[in-house]
């Protein structure tokens, strides 16, 4: 067993890095043999063969004659987890009617270290179809929202997020530390934040946090052609109805058992 440090200083089991590495690449292969696992890690085909074999034994591996893809026991161990979250739970069915209300796509998203990350989503009757799914990941100043959960966060978390090079997703996205400060601020403010085209061009987001007791559980938002976002009138009544739907939430999540 090999253990190594990385820069952080923390020790890592290069087996387990080396198994992670083999299930994305089976993820972006779609499915490989072993050879094809050792010509893109740059490791001997038995080693390759150990280690997709160990994997199958898990049951999240598939074999199929010398053909390695993942499993759906991936699928469900995501499904378990995401239906383990209390916040899924008391939202879902907010959510849908959100979506209903506004035609447009609901969704719910938390925090997991650096990334926002989608909880789940409904679709309303003229909502986009973007082929999000549960488990998606975006940074947090990327969107609408994800900057409602970063302007919550306490001082000093939202100062670490903001200190590294932030990513320009589009010519849209806000990567100056400064001018996204003020953004949050005026964010914490208005209880509910407005973007357009900063994830995806032609993509707008109204989003509001869920909030416990200060503590920032995730956000509300509802995802929309940006265009639709022009009209002043339209804004100020997504603005008014994400908002509700999140107060909504929140007492429901309160009193609910």
């Amino acid at each position: 067993m090999r253990v190594e440090d990385d820069r952080s200083g923390m020790r890592r089991l290069k087996s387990i890095d080396r198994a992670f590495d083999i299930v994305h690449l089976l993820w972006r292969l779609d499915g490989a043999t072993p050879t094809t696992v050792a010509d893109h890690l740059d490791v001997s085909v038995s080693t390759a063969h150990d280690y997709l074999q160990s994997l199958a034994a898990t049951g999240y591996v598939t074999n199929d004659e010398g053909e390695y893809a993942l499993g759906y026991a991936f699928l469900a161990m995501g499904s378990r987890l995401q239906r383990r979250n209390r916040l899924f739970h008391v939202a879902r069915p907010e959510l849908r009617e959100l979506a209903d209300d506004t035609g447009e796509l609901a969704n719910v998203g938390i925090a997991e270290g650096d990334d926002w990350v989608l909880l789940h989503n409904e679709v309303g009757s003229r909502g986009l179809e973007l082929g999000d799914y549960p488990g998606l990941r975006t940074a947090f100043h990327t969107h609408a929202a994800g900057k409602v959960v970063l302007a919550h966060f306490p001082e000093e978390r939202r100062d670490e997020l903001l200190a590294g090079d932030l990513e320009s997703v589009t010519a849209e996205t806000t990567t100056d530390p400064d001018a996204l400060r003020e953004e949050l601020a005026t964010i914490r403010e208005e209880g509910v934040a407005i973007d357009r085209d900063g994830q995806v061009v032609g993509i707008g987001v109204v989003a509001a946090p869920l909030l416990a007791d200060e503590e920032i559980l995730g956000s509300l938002a509802v995802v929309c052609p940006s265009g639709r976002l022009a009209d002043e009138a339209d804004r100020e009544r997504l603005r008014r109805t994400v908002r509700e739907a999140a107060d909504t939430v929140m007492i429901n999540y309160r009193y609910s058992g």
